[in-house]
């Protein structure tokens, strides 16, 4: 699933295409692709068409088109779903599922899913904690990269969970954003293991994994995002390089930059973590 860089270049891009534009027509080609939306396809696109796209927001993983009635659509981009911004005479992608086209005749915003594990939906907006956003985001926590994230709040959070580190860095409601990939970059940037308590990490400790997930995330943004398929594009269907300068994540048997240990993979949550063994040892209890 595409984390924060990923899904704020493609909020970037779009933004560049669509703000102050009045939405002409809807089309929803596959029902799954608004399943969220509960009123259904019909009440989707009548509500949708006639209204201005004001604003193109994030937080964490999760994006959204602020509009002028008030309202806003959540897109979520699940394991696949790309937004694509195209000419109307771009012949249509083989997994469409809903087309967006605007007043003034200029290119079309589609939003194409192979696995129709994301989608689009309307939601209200509300405010939390002087941030405006959509009520199905309402319990998401910042990001690292927000302006008003307070680190020094989270470190403290993260410091009485009683779990792992690294299942901590993935939970939305405590710090959004940070997914397998940018956890396991971020651990190995302070040289942590991620089955290290969380409370029992020191506040200096707690600080450091916060501070280098926003920076090794900064550094993936700078790069496009990270591309291991061509599931992962941006507007303009273009991947992210950022796979290129990972230090852990996929790196299984390579040699780690810092030492020259032999990285390895380790199950985790029905998926895989990545780390060096010899910079970042598991805590004594799990080694015995």
């Amino acid at each position: 699933m595409p984390e924060l860089p990923e899904v704020e270049v493609v909020r970037s891009g779009v933004e560049q295409h669509v703000i102050g534009r009045t939405v002409a027509a809807v089309e929803v080609l596959h029902p799954r692709a608004v399943r969220r939306h509960v009123p259904g396809a019909a009440d989707f696109t009548g509500r949708l068409v006639g209204t201005k796209i004001m604003a193109v927001r994030r937080r964490g993983k999760y994006l959204w088109f602020d509009l002028s009635d008030g309202d806003a659509v959540l897109a979520h981009l699940g394991m696949s779903g790309q937004l694509l911004v195209q000419p109307p005479e771009v012949p249509d992608e083989r997994h469409l599922r809903v087309r967006v086209r605007f007043a003034d005749a200029g290119p079309e915003l589609r939003f194409v899913d192979q696995r129709t594990f994301g989608g689009l939906s309307l939601a209200e907006l509300v405010e939390v904690d002087g941030t405006v956003v959509p009520t199905t985001v309402a319990h998401i926590a910042r990001d690292p990269m927000d302006p008003l994230f307070d680190v020094a709040a989270t470190a403290r959070r993260l410091r009485s969970r009683r779990t792992e580190v690294k299942r901590a860095l993935l939970d939305q409601t405590l710090v959004s954003g940070i997914g397998n990939i940018y956890a396991d970059e971020a651990l190995w940037r302070v040289k942590l293991h991620g089955t290290r308590p969380a409370d029992r990490l020191t506040a200096a400790q707690a600080r450091g994994v916060l501070t280098a997930a926003a920076e090794v995330m900064a550094d993936a943004l700078r790069a496009g995002g990270t591309s291991f398929d061509a599931l992962y594009v941006n507007v303009n269907g273009e991947s992210g390089y950022f796979s290129r300068s990972l230090d852990a994540y996929g790196r299984e048997g390579e040699p780690c930059r810092r030492c020259g240990a032999p990285l390895v993979r380790e199950s985790f949550m029905n998926r895989s973590s990545f780390s060096c063994p010899s910079c970042q040892p598991k805590p004594r209890a799990l080694r015995r």
